[in-house]
């Protein structure tokens, strides 16, 4: 029965996702029907549009709509399948790339190549962006690791405790680059740190894309062995996985998919913890079905906030990161007295 149950969550999220696609294609401060969306679309595979006002609606879809789309798309599902994997890992429903610092060291590498190297110029900075956002997110993830380990255990207090000093120094750092900042850099760093997915060139998808893709794939690979590591270090060793290289390498990844999609997006807090977590609800704790259908939902909820956050103050917009904030928010309160009654 259950097993009937999680299919159906298959074919759901996904026709979800399609219609909120075209509500991202088509919602806004001009709306266009759906049937010119196709039309402009078809512009991608060599076919003329006969849209009137095409050159208005075409760029609008194609340099404005679809690139925000298309990275509400790759952030939300990086960012639900790094909370899967860090939640399997650490054996934790809290675990998040932001609660532990990730999010925060990345934020950190990335905010520091906006505000030093900006001389070299936008083009390289945009190349330099994701390197620099993977080692702040590398360097906080192993620090608050080996915090947090001890006699090959890792302890959720002092996980928890770790990242929000780990946070803290990412988000003083950032705060000393900001007063250095000049007005420019000043302006640009304080949308970023907003969360948006709106201001995504193709450049930037381009670059990080092929990043994104590939990290979710090989985690996809381990969706099996994350059931067993989520049962205890100890029971995965005996039934003959190498706990350490494993673990290692999840980080890595984890680290890779949360720096990368802040550097095209900006913090954007929740959706690791958000999604898993209501997901492990409806469909249960198998990774075989949970890290994939996460991806899906995280996609999803960043394609419904980026979609909020353009009529909440319109004619203006709101960025997408202060959205998910007031949305994960009441969830987190809610999930902290959920454990604390489980506790008492």
């Amino acid at each position: 029965m259950m097993i009937a149950y999680r299919t159906w969550f298959y074919p759901l999220l996904t026709l979800v996702s399609l219609a909120l696609c075209i509500a991202s294609l088509g919602l806004g401060a001009m709306s266009i029907h759906p049937s010119d969306i196709f039309s402009s679309l078809m512009v991608l595979f060599g076919h003329l549009s006969s849209v009137e006002n095409a050159d208005v609606i075409q760029f609008l879809i194609l340099e404005v709509r679809l690139p925000r789309t298309v990275t509400a798309i790759l952030v939300g599902a990086s960012l639900a399948a790094s909370g899967v994997v860090l939640q399997g890992l650490f054996r934790n429903p809290l675990a998040d790339p932001t609660l532990i610092g990730v999010s925060a060291g990345a934020s950190f590498g990335a905010v520091s190549v906006i505000v030093l190297l900006s001389s070299l110029g936008a083009v390289l900075v945009s190349y330099l962006l994701p390197i620099g956002a993977f080692a702040g997110g590398m360097l906080a993830t192993f620090l608050v690791y080996r915090v947090a380990t001890r006699f090959g255990q890792t302890e959720t207090s002092l996980l928890l405790l770790g990242g929000i000093a780990v946070g803290a120094l990412g988000s003083a750092g950032i705060g000393i680059l900001s007063y250095f900042a000049n007005d420019a850099e000043l302006r640009d760093l304080t949308l970023w740190s907003m969360g948006s997915v709106s201001k995504t060139e193709w450049l930037n998808i381009a670059l990080a894309s092929p990043i994104l893709l590939v990290g979710l794939f090989i985690i996809f690979r381990y969706r099996a062995i994350l059931n067993a590591m989520s049962m205890g270090e100890h029971v995965a060793y005996q039934m003959g996985h190498d706990v350490k290289r494993i673990k290692k390498i999840l980080l890595v990844l984890t680290a890779l998919l949360v720096s990368v999609s802040v550097s095209i997006s900006g913090i954007i807090l929740f959706i690791g913890l958000v999604v898993p977590h209501l997901l492990r609800m409806l469909v249960g704790a198998d990774h075989k079905h949970l890290l994939p259908l996460s991806m899906l939902g995280g996609a999803a909820l960043l394609l419904i906030a980026d979609i909020i956050s353009r009529f909440v103050v319109a004619p203006a917009e709101l960025p997408v990161g202060l959205v998910m904030s007031l949305l994960g928010s009441p969830f987190f309160i809610l999930l902290l007295v959920q454990q604390k009654r489980a506790v008492s």
